[in-house]
């Protein structure tokens, strides 16, 4: 009950325009602020300086410019814009060239058709650059119209693109069949959104059970699957499936977003597990943020700890 508490009071604070408004007109001004726990700051500069740092320590990264629901074409264009940019300099720096994008950024919620465009010009000059490029998966309205644009990218032989599914999504697991079908990279999620009853899990065993049956579908049918989570009851599930069926260590990758379970992190790659960190950046990170803070209790404890040992 309280996780679900939790889970609602920030997403209502996500979806408020005004606190959007205000930590975007003030951003992270100090540096020890409480969002850099989760986010790598508000420029590219600072991301591409984080990303360095992340493989000094021999670990992958995929990179994400926050953003999302543009309310007009011409606000998808420019976005459009801005990831060619982003491609150009990160070529230019010589991070990992991996990205990660939501649709709604490209004007899915407006035009599919334009969307298809978008994506189309990012992934063109992606696929010349060596880029992989991942549609993170955003909530359930949103989840046909995904996977149509992303299938249609496929079918027109962008194979450098991959999806996300949510394993909190009652429908999930016939949409990973979908996705098995083409061949493509799946990565697998629990899911961040707070989604209704109708469509969604609400029970944290019952979510977890359909990440352990999609987890193990990935890894016997898929194609390299990117396992995404901290919760180590997974993390040992999925271990523990993959040395059962001999599934090579080089045939799959764990998953987990930039300041969260750094232990985790070091262990999985200690062990010679591939391990890649999603690294978010951008002036649009207040409804990120208050997602991951509502994602569980602990991720609070993870802010209020970092505040205290700032004074």
């Amino acid at each position: 009950m309280l996780d679900t508490i939790s889970k609602s009071f920030f997403h209502a604070l996500a979806a408020s325009g005004s606190l959007k408004s205000l930590a975007s007109k003030y951003g992270m001004r100090h540096h020890a602020s409480f969002a850099r726990r989760f986010i790598a700051g508000e420029t590219l500069d600072e991301a591409i300086a984080a990303c360095r740092e992340i493989q000094s320590r021999g670990l992958l990264l995929t990179l994400d410019q926050l953003g999302e629901s543009v309310t007009s074409l011409s606000e998808a264009s420019a976005a459009t814009r801005g990831y060619l940019g982003i491609v150009e300099r990160v070529v230019a720096s010589g991070i990992e060239r991996n990205l990660s994008l939501k649709l709604t950024q490209l004007g899915l919620a407006l035009d599919k058709a334009s969307t298809v465009d978008n994506l189309r010009r990012i992934l063109d000059v992606a696929q010349r650059s060596d880029f992989f490029v991942r549609i993170d998966m955003e909530d359930s309205p949103h989840v046909d119209a995904t996977l149509d644009v992303f299938e249609t990218a496929w079918n027109l032989g962008y194979k450098n693109v991959g999806v996300v599914l949510q394993s909190m999504l009652h429908r999930s697991e016939k949409d990973l069949a979908r996705v098995n079908a083409l061949g493509a990279r799946v990565r697998l999620v629990k899911g961040a959104y707070k989604e209704p009853k109708s469509v969604a899990f609400q029970n944290k065993h019952e979510v977890d059970e359909a990440f352990v049956r999609m987890m193990r579908t990935l890894l016997a049918e898929g194609t390299y699957p990117a396992i995404a989570t901290h919760d180590v009851k997974m993390l040992d599930a999925t271990k523990a499936f993959a040395a059962q069926r001999g599934i090579g260590k080089d045939k799959y990758e764990f998953q987990m977003l930039y300041g969260i379970r750094r232990d985790l992190q070091a262990g999985l790659m200690a062990e010679g597990y591939r391990m890649r960190v999603y690294v978010p950046f951008g002036r649009e990170w207040f409804p990120y943020f208050m997602r991951r803070l509502g994602e569980r209790p602990a991720n609070v404890g993870f802010v209020l700890k970092g505040l205290i040992a700032d004074r």
